[in-house]
């Protein structure tokens, strides 16, 4: 037997309250409520990641449908302003009404979404379907007439949490475009974004873009802090089921389980994959000028390796495709990170990009071997994202088999994965010269952390340099800064062959022990 609550939050300490049970009316006490909410919590608990695993499975084993954009020319040739002009309507905003910490709102399609999704709701009555409706949006200045879209659907959703201030619904996290999602901690600002997968990313033969079809999304208790979100993925090789948690905070937490099947052979599977941009830093400057400090919403790659050592990789926009690979066994964990965190380093009031979250990726289990691959594409600007990093697996799954894996992701500001010790805060280059400007590439890596602040001529750290066959290291020197109380690391260098790059590495050691992360860079070719 099923007991539907009347449409509204419950308080134990309330007088006996009215339910309804096939059509009747029943008195009930506090400890009656407590049990009711125990059985709505155990009811929508029965759906699970199972349910949409053999949804993929059954897919899968199916040849694919390539889906059909359903776009009339009102919303096909809308820009991405005029996109963001539809919204949906307030007062139809779901849980809004049910004083419950999360709410929910939907996007329309238009623009380059241009093909619907599925969107459930899960409650302790079972699972139903969020029906579309265009007259639930506000059209702002578009000339679009609701009554002609009644043939669409969403395009996807987003939640809102009190995450800033408690009288207040902020945008927490949205899943929009093919399996794309980002998401928000406490006072950040929306950077760079999330997929469920990536697949034969920056091979020759193409890149596939898997996509989330179908959406069920469990409705939180009033006073849950969390909640769970299910997604369906397919695409013409890949299908899969996911389980996303979120747990908005200081740092935003996303527990994320999968399953996959191959419908088909893929020549590469990137795991966790993030996607970010990165167009300019005080490091590698733009060829006009430009008067802002820096462009980015992430500025590096930073690397838990499975042998204990973390490598920072500064970002670059390349002239050309350029792809880098870190081979490990069970990595510990990897992201894009956001570490130039000052107004200053940017300048730019109305994007505010040092408030742009980094995104850190930890394994749940062990992953095996394989290899965290970041991939950097040239930009002439700032609109396009240019940088993917993921995880690839050596093996591969046989096709129609289960592969299933799991990991956390943290959405950092204030409290982000670091080293413990030493890690790097800014690579600057730029023309080396002695006297006079040669042509000799000069660089500066600034490193700072956890040393013993009152006692810094007890704490003298060596640096240790390499750099491959096509450069000669000319000069190195390490000081200490006194204005960061930290370290600058001096290089300067020859190239051999400027038609080809050039790989570095640099650590800190105090005697025998390494005591920061590993800088490892390229000198792209120029």
């Amino acid at each position: 037997m099923i007991f539907l609550l009347a449409n509204r939050r419950l308080s134990v300490f309330e007088t006996p309250q009215v339910f309804v049970c096939c059509g009747r009316n029943y008195w009930f006490t506090w400890a009656a409520a407590v049990l009711l909410l125990s059985l709505h919590a155990t009811l929508a608990a029965a759906f699970d990641l199972q349910q949409v695993a053999e949804r993929a499975r059954q897919l899968a084993n199916a040849p694919y449908k390539q889906p059909t954009p359903n776009l009339p020319p009102e919303l096909k040739n809308l820009d991405l302003d005029r996109y963001q002009q539809i919204v949906y309507k307030p007062e139809h905003i779901l849980w809004r009404d049910t004083k419950a910490l999360f709410d929910l709102d939907f996007f329309s399609e238009g623009w380059q979404f241009n093909l619907p999704v599925k969107i459930n709701e899960v409650t302790s009555a079972g699972v139903r379907e969020i029906r579309y409706s265009p007259n639930d949006f506000s059209y702002g200045s578009n000339k679009v007439n609701p009554d002609n879209l009644h043939n669409l659907g969403f395009a996807g959703f987003r939640m809102h949490y009190p995450i800033n201030a408690a009288n207040r619904q902020d945008e927490v996290v949205s899943f929009l475009g093919a399996s794309y999602f980002r998401a928000l901690g406490k006072d950040q600002r929306y950077g760079l974004s999330a997929r469920a997968l990536a697949v034969d990313t920056a091979l020759a033969s193409g890149e596939e873009f898997p996509r989330f079809t179908e959406f069920w999304i469990v409705r939180p208790q009033p006073s849950a802090k969390e909640v769970v979100i299910y997604g369906l993925l397919d695409s013409p090789r890949v299908t899969g089921a996911y389980r996303f948690v979120l747990k908005p905070g200081v740092s935003t937490e996303m527990k994320v389980n999968a399953r996959l099947y191959l419908r088909d052979k893929v020549g590469k599977l990137g795991i966790a994959p993030l996607t970010s941009m990165f167009f300019f830093s005080a490091g590698q400057r733009p060829n006009d000028d430009d008067y802002r400090p820096a462009v980015h919403d992430s500025d590096g790659l930073s690397i838990h390796m499975g042998n204990g050592e973390w490598i920072w990789r500064p970002l670059a926009n390349p002239k050309r495709l350029l792809v880098t690979s870190f081979a490990t066994a069970d990595p510990a964990g990897f992201g894009l990170m956001q570490r130039q965190r000052s107004f200053a380093d940017y300048e730019v009031p109305y994007l505010r990009y040092e408030l742009r979250p980094s995104t850190w990726i930890e394994p749940i289990g062990k992953w095996g071997a394989g290899r965290v691959e970041l991939v950097q594409i040239p930009t002439p600007d700032e609109t396009n994202d240019n940088i993917v990093a993921y995880w690839v697996p050596d093996k591969l799954p046989a096709v129609k088999t289960a592969f299933d894996f799991g990991y956390r992701m943290w959405w950092q500001k204030d409290k982000e994965t670091r080293p413990p010790e030493l890690w790097v805060t800014q690579t600057l280059q730029g023309r080396g010269y002695t006297h006079t400007p040669d042509s000799s590439i000069a660089l500066a890596v600034d490193f700072v952390g956890t040393h013993p602040d009152n006692d810094v001529a007890a704490f003298q750290p060596a640096a240790l340099v390499s750099v491959d066959a096509n450069a000669k290291l000319l000069e190195q020197k390490l000081l200490y800064n006194e204005a960061t109380n930290g370290w600058r690391l001096s290089l300067r260098l020859q190239r051999i062959d400027p038609t080809k790059p050039v790989e570095m590495r640099a650590s800190l050691h105090n005697g025998d022990k390494t005591v920061s992360e590993t800088w490892s860079y390229i000198l792209p070719p120029d």
